[in-house]
């Protein structure tokens, strides 16, 4: 292969991308991206160079060689365009990025839009104990977006040099079905076993996998690399530059710029697709049945006499909402001005999803329908979401709690390993610059997340919002501790990052004292007990309020005082009135320990977790 034809296959490969089979959006856009270098890029670039050429030919092979020596780093399998090979023989990188940030692997792909992780999985021949099978994904539908989906097989032929089978993702819990596919081979007299379907199956799905990045400005990106690139050479090699030299060298500048230009053009396409806002497929609200009434109570009558009717009662069901023995002629019952809401009713939810042809008439009822809403749910792809939203709720959001995938392996997210830490970073700060918009000055956000990214991840969340307006790395306390793959080491808490956006604008309550629940109850309702002796380090003797000393008479005959562990004066943590009031309210419970003679005390505190300490 000549250098010029090596040359061309690397600038192709940016353009189509390794071949891949089967139908989804993307795969759409890398074709429609191969005719836009096919008959456009590859035929004007060539005449290009050929004319930059007349004055020296002789410098025909070299100009290539440097046009891939740069260009193959930065161009992936997947058509995306970033660091991607970086030698160490060649300090290419030496340009030291020290606008006061911090210096790790995120640097490697944060020009970019992370779009998704997944499979580029080529129909292939897998050979198994003597027996080929073709496995054909031609028809394979790639996934839209990091959704965790298996792989399912059917058998479509036998053919006289393969057995033909079948790729596609799993759909509404379809499976491989082996014993069907083994019942179907033995009566065409083929005598394979589930292990080798097992290993050919295996063996497909080792198929490499791929990150897919949208550069944010890809002309300026290679721009900068390439004058990096060509100063480098300039001053680490030959010190005697001629005049041909020179100008052989703004040749090689002029092509590469040329190049990078063609690049730019589509990938400047692709950042416009991914940032503008998105459509709405469907949107349904969910409202209850009491502020239907208030304002219609016919309408509800025409929603319970509605045909979906009952599958409004089988989502509730399925949500717990209500059970078996619901019916719906006891929703209204009658008064005398006629019919109104059953009070155990005025709280059922309506989905309109289940009512789209009267959805209208009772959205209609609302004066100001947006001003009325106070929540949403959205079910999207979250960056696309976050950015068709923002326009709305920029600088609005007081509180912003996230749960990302934790990028352990064992969530829906999945990496290729070389990339995943600062593929994970990328996403995530993709997110979080729309986030960081969206709060108020006053506004603060919460992210959780466990051991395995909590360290990069407040590197991140400083890298964005100020080291200045960090908060606090909180402490989540798991049900259970969950043991390392190595150290066996039980871990049982995770960590929730919160941040400002301006800490100056952020007022904290001072902390509280948080307990554990209890199991008390009775006809009042749940409480919980607490002595009501002062508990703590400071201010918990008696000469510390010695107005808060003072007997307090119990059903033992005897008069209770407050103690310290040590047996010293305390006090309580009620005046004298208020402990009598308590008293009288029977809100006061004693224990007598028979062994010692020790009285113990507990206030019990309605509506409030239940405890004892």
């Amino acid at each position: 292969m000549t250098r010029e034809q090596k040359f061309f296959n690397a600038l192709r490969d940016v353009f189509v991308g390794a071949k891949v089979e089967g139908e989804s959006g993307y795969i759409n856009l890398m074709r429609i991206k191969a005719r836009y270098y096919e008959r456009g890029v590859f035929p004007r670039l060539q005449q290009d160079i050929n004319e930059a050429l007349k004055p020296f030919p002789a410098f025909r092979d070299e100009l290539f060689e440097k046009l891939y020596d740069f260009f193959h780093r930065y161009f992936s399998e997947s058509g995306s365009i970033y660091f991607r090979y970086t030698p160490l023989h060649q300090n290419v990188y030496e340009k030291v990025y020290t606008d006061d940030k911090d210096v790790m692997l995120f640097w490697k792909t944060h020009m970019l839009y992370y779009v998704k992780t997944d499979r580029l999985f080529k129909s292939m021949e897998v050979e198994v104990d003597g027996t080929k099978f073709h496995l054909d994904a031609s028809t394979l539908e790639h996934k839209k977006a990091n959704e965790k989906r298996n792989l399912v097989y059917s058998f479509k032929e036998k053919r006289k040099d393969a057995l033909v089978f079948e790729v596609a993702y799993s759909e509404r819990g379809r499976i491989t079905k082996v014993d069907d596919i083994l019942r179907t081979l033995r009566r065409q007299g083929v005598a394979i076993n589930e292990d080798m379907l097992e290993r050919a199956f295996r063996v497909f799905e080792k198929q490499s996998e791929v990150d897919y990045f949208i550069n944010k400005d890809a002309k300026a990106f290679l721009e900068e690399q390439f004058n990096l690139w060509l100063y480098q050479y300039v001053f680490s090699g030959v010190s005697d530059w001629t005049e041909a030299r020179i100008k052989q060298l703004q040749t090689l500048k002029d092509v590469a710029f040329k190049i990078i230009a063609f690049i730019s053009q589509f990938e400047n396409e692709l950042v416009k697709i991914w940032n503008k806002p998105k459509f709405v497929l469907n949107s349904n609200y969910i409202i209850t049945l009491d502020r239907i009434a208030e304002k219609d109570i016919g309408l509800v009558e025409k929603l319970l006499a509605h045909k979906n009717f009952k599958a409004q009662i089988e989502e509730w069901q399925q949500l717990g909402i209500a059970d078996d023995s619901f019916k719906k002629t006891a929703v209204l019952e009658k008064n005398g001005k006629g019919k109104r809401l059953a009070k155990a009713f005025q709280y059922l939810p309506i989905d309109t999803k289940h009512f789209k042809d009267v959805e209208l008439e009772i959205l209609g009822l609302f004066d100001n329908l947006d001003q009325s809403l106070d929540g949403r749910l959205i079910k999207s792809e979250n960056y696309q979401a976050l950015n068709t939203m923002l326009p709305k709720f920029r600088e609005r959001v007081k509180c912003i709690y996230i749960d990302p995938p934790y990028n352990t392996g064992n969530d829906e997210f999945i990496y290729r390993d070389q990339f995943r830490h600062s593929s994970w970073l990328t996403m995530m700060e993709n997110r979080f610059n729309l986030t960081k918009q969206m709060l108020s000055s006053s506004g603060v956000l919460f992210v959780h997340i466990d051991e395995n990214e909590q360290f990069r991840l407040r590197a991140l969340v400083e890298y964005i919002f100020g080291p200045e307006n960090y908060l606090a790395p909180l402490v989540w306390l798991s049900r259970a501790g969950k043991g390392g793959t190595v150290t066996n080491i039980q871990i049982a808490h995770e960590h929730i990052e919160a941040v400002a956006k301006a800490l100056a604008g952020v007022k904290l309550k001072p902390v509280e004292k948080v307990v554990q629940a209890g199991n008390y109850q009775d006809e009042k309702g749940p409480y919980r007990r607490e002595l009501l002796r002062q508990w703590g380090q400071q201010g918990v003797r008696k000469e510390d309020r010695p107005s808060m000393y003072y007997p307090i008479p119990t059903p033992f005959g005897i008069e209770a005082y407050p103690k310290l562990p040590d047996a010293s004066d305390g006090r309580w943590r009620v005046g004298n009135g208020k402990a009598m009031q308590l008293l009288q309210d029977g809100e006061l419970d004693f224990e007598r320990d028979e062994a010692t003679g020790e009285i113990t005390e507990s206030v019990n505190d309605f509506g409030t977790p239940r405890v004892r300490i």
